[in-house]
């Protein structure tokens, strides 16, 4: 597949901190998006409102649209239903506000954002859910009057880590404008088999974004991220799968892989490898 036909972009600070220089690295490899996450060394949505436009003046100069705007919502423990949990939840009311904010000046209607996490060696707890839920879907509904999406990634160590319960947030959130970031290597990470057993218990018209990168197990049984190719997810069988389904949306490479070269090499590294995957699709 031409490189034309697929909406492919890297998260900026997995290349450089600073605006300019991971703009230049996408132009030299012809891509046109980016996921913003930190610039300048600041996640966005504590960035002063200047700084942001400043980016995104950066962005337009260079021909380069922000596919989505990456957030911290929700990715902190769940709030207590007391006082002091009240005030947490209030907290991450002003991120959303943020984050919808700066949306709209870096030109994207798409948000990432999480499902609330739980301590590392720990369950997540079932009970937790039907609030889960409630508050994702009281975000969608903020989201919405503001003419926004909210896509869900799930994440290791999140209430919603994989396919399987992605799926049951989809299921018990109806909202239209609540979908996913899918990202098929954090569930198989977690111990699904992201693809194809997870993805199918998607819905693709749900699915409003998509990371790709690579993993393996090490011999102890854990997990790493590795550079694309170099690891044991099946990239090319799922943006085949994505594509079959009627996907049109955005592609972030967010490696993640570290070289002792810097993140711009890894960046480099994982980016060349996924174009040669692209080209076979």
């Amino acid at each position: 597949m031409p490189l034309a036909q697929i909406r492919l972009g890297v998260t900026t600070d997995e290349i450089d901190e600073d605006v300019l220089a991971a703009v230049r690295f996408l132009r030299e490899f012809g891509l046109k998006w980016a996921e913003v996450r930190s610039i300048w060394n600041q996640y966005n949505t504590v960035q002063p409102l200047e700084k942001i436009r400043e980016a995104q003046a950066i962005f337009a100069e260079h021909g380069v649209r922000v596919s989505i705007e990456g957030t911290p919502f929700f990715k902190v423990p769940l709030p207590a239903e007391t006082g002091e949990g009240r005030r947490a939840l209030d907290a991450q009311w002003e991120v959303l506000n943020a984050a919808m904010e700066r949306a709209r000046i870096f030109g994207t209607d798409k948000v990432r954002v999480f499902g609330f996490t739980y301590a590392a060696g720990q369950a997540p707890d079932r009970g937790a859910y039907p609030r889960i839920y409630e508050l994702v879907r009281e975000a969608a509904r903020r989201a919405r009057a503001r003419g926004l999406r909210l896509a869900l990634e799930n994440v290791g160590s999140s209430y919603i880590s994989t396919g399987a319960e992605a799926a049951e947030l989809l299921a018990h959130v109806k909202e239209e404008n609540l979908g996913l970031t899918w990202d098929p290597n954090n569930a198989g990470a977690s111990g699904e088999r992201s693809f194809p057993d997870g993805y199918r218990k998607l819905d693709p018209a749900r699915i409003f974004h998509v990371h790709l990168r690579d993993y393996r197990h090490r011999p102890d049984g854990k997990v790493e991220w590795a550079a694309v190719g170099s690891g044991e997810f099946d990239n090319l069988g799922q943006i085949r799968a994505l594509l079959k389904d009627g996907y049109q949306g955005t592609f972030t490479l967010e490696t993640h892989w570290k070289s002792p070269r810097g993140k711009a090499y890894a960046s480099r590294t994982s980016l060349q490898a996924l174009l040669q995957v692209i080209e076979q699709v």
